[in-house]
């Protein structure tokens, strides 16, 4: 295979921030001796993350073998996942914010036609369900919820995870899509149908107005090279996203 030089959209500050988490496994654990230094296992990890490189395109790029490259790639994700906010930290967060957007987004993955409870009918295609229901007013995405399987509905996947009750709880306005419609409680949602009258049609649009930020943060979410086809284990999906999410917010 040939290789080549490439680069990333990441400033060096990314850079040093991933670096310094390996550094600390190694020393952790008491490795003496590896194939790449932390520097620049950090370098493979942000390529795969960012980029979203195959295990074998990083392999001939860093001239090393494909378990090695697993290995560091599962590394940095574990390193990077760890520190992720819980939803109780999540939403004493949220407090200080003026409303919330509440959203869902399927990601796609590659599963064969036997997973029935990965098919999303929706998209016809295998799918995790991942929630996020930390966007603040300012597009910021704050933290996202397990991954459920594709066929989970947008709304039992907010009750599963319990951000409908944290919600309550928190007394907050929140803004979510038709597909929340009957979540209840501060859960805001537009008008369904097609003959509306003119009041519940302005209703629609200042609602569409203020969930306009959070769709442009989820297709930041959605924008990386890696969460467009998962090619991973099912069980791995969470920790990818959580570690995506806190590259994103490292860069940001």
């Amino acid at each position: 295979m040939l290789a080549y030089p490439s680069s990333i959209d990441l400033s060096s500050r990314t850079l040093r921030f991933l670096t310094g988490q390996p550094a600390v496994r190694r020393q952790e654990i008491g490795t003496r001796w590896q194939r790449l230094s932390a520097a620049r296992q950090a370098l493979l990890a942000l390529a795969h993350l960012r980029c979203g490189d195959t295990y074998a395109q990083l392999a001939a790029g860093f001239g090393i073998g494909i378990a090695t490259v697993f290995r560091y790639i599962r590394e940095a994700v574990e390193v990077l996942s760890a520190p992720a906010p819980s939803l109780a930290e999540a939403m004493r967060t949220i407090r200080a914010k003026a409303f919330l957007i509440l959203d869902g987004t399927l990601l796609p993955i590659d599963r064969i036609a036997t997973d029935t409870p990965y098919y999303s009918g929706k998209h016809k295609r295998h799918r995790e369900n991942v929630q996020v229901p930390t966007d603040d007013p300012f597009g910021r995405l704050l933290r996202a919820s397990p991954a459920l399987p594709g066929s989970t509905h947008d709304l039992t996947a907010a009750r599963r995870h319990g951000i409908t009750e944290a919600l309550a709880d928190a007394g907050l306005k929140c803004w979510a899509d038709k597909a929340y419609q009957d979540a209840g409680g501060p859960v805001r949602v537009p008008f369904r149908g097609r003959r509306l009258k003119r009041w519940n049609r302005r209703h629609n649009t200042t609602h569409t107005k203020n969930r306009c930020v959070g769709e442009q943060a989820m297709a930041t979410l959605k924008g990386r090279r890696l969460l467009r086809k998962l090619r991973c284990s099912t069980n791995r999906i969470t920790d990818v996203v959580t570690a995506v999410l806190v590259l994103h917010h490292a860069s940001a």
